[in-house]
Parts: C-alpha cells; sequence; structure tokens
C-alpha cells in the first residue's frame, strides 16, 4: 500500500491510499478518483512533506550526516586559517581592528565563549570529525 497527498483542479488537498503507483494512474484515467471535498475527479499527485524510510534509513541517515561533516571540515580545512587555542585572541583582535579580518578556525573554553559572545563576537561551533590518519 501507498499513500498519495493529492491535489484537484480547484486546489483542495487530501490524501488517498493505493495497491500501488500503476493502481493509481489506473483509477486516476478511469475518473474514479474524487476530491472528498468538492466531488472534483481531475486530480493530480502533489508534493508531500514526508517520507518514510524502510529498512536500513536509519544506517543512510547516519552515512548523510557523516558525509556532511565530513565536507564541512573539508572545506574550513580548505578556507580557514587554524589559529589552535588562540581562536578567543585572534577574534577579539580583528573585532577591535588590531589585525587584519580573515576567516579563523580554532578552540575555545565554554569561558572565553562568554567573553566573546559579550564584546559582541560573532562565531559558530562546529563539531570536529576525529580523522584517523592512514
Amino acid at each position: 500500500m501507498i499513500a498519495f497527498d493529492l491535489v484537484c483542479s480547484n486546489g483542495h488537498r487530501f490524501e488517498c491510499w493505493f495497491k500501488d503507483s500503476a493502481s493509481f494512474e489506473g483509477q486516476k484515467s478511469s475518473g474514479i478518483i474524487n476530491c472528498p471535498i468538492c466531488d472534483d475527479n481531475q486530480v493530480e499527485k502533489a508534493l508531500s512533506s514526508f517520507g518514510i524510510k524502510k529498512n536500513g534509513g536509519r544506517k543512510r541517515e547516519k552515512e548523510d550526516s557523516s558525509q556532511a561533516l565530513r565536507l564541512a571540515q573539508e572545506y574550513l580545512d580548505k578556507h580557514f586559517e587554524d589559529v589552535g587555542i588562540d581562536f578567543t585572541k585572534e577574534a577579539l583582535k580583528m573585532h577591535y581592528g588590531e589585525s587584519k579580518k580573515r576567516s579563523i578556525k580554532g578552540t575555545a573554553t565554554a569561558d572565553e565563549e562568554t567573553v566573546l559572545k559579550e564584546e559582541g563576537v560573532q562565531f559558530l561551533k562546529i563539531p570536529v570529525i576525529k580523522r584517523l590518519d592512514s
């Protein structure tokens, strides 16, 4: 069984269940699918707001998340200067015009993050993936 979100020619959205996609197409061409609001039989599939994954979906989600984090990490490595534990010091220097503004990355303690927030320095925390160099 499969559920499709449908819309009639009057713009009413509704859901119908079918044995399969071919069953939907056959019923649509026969004109036997009617809008429950206006009884219109000119219906089309509408974009659905969600999907249900079958077995293995969780593994795929983890792979997609890991891939996204890897891509973000590669971008940071390529386009940001790593200032390490001097992140707070460098960010404050740039904020107050004591050094040239540039894209930096590094680490900061919770106390240092509080200082940055209080000084109005914008920053973004991104999780770091531990990599094994082979």
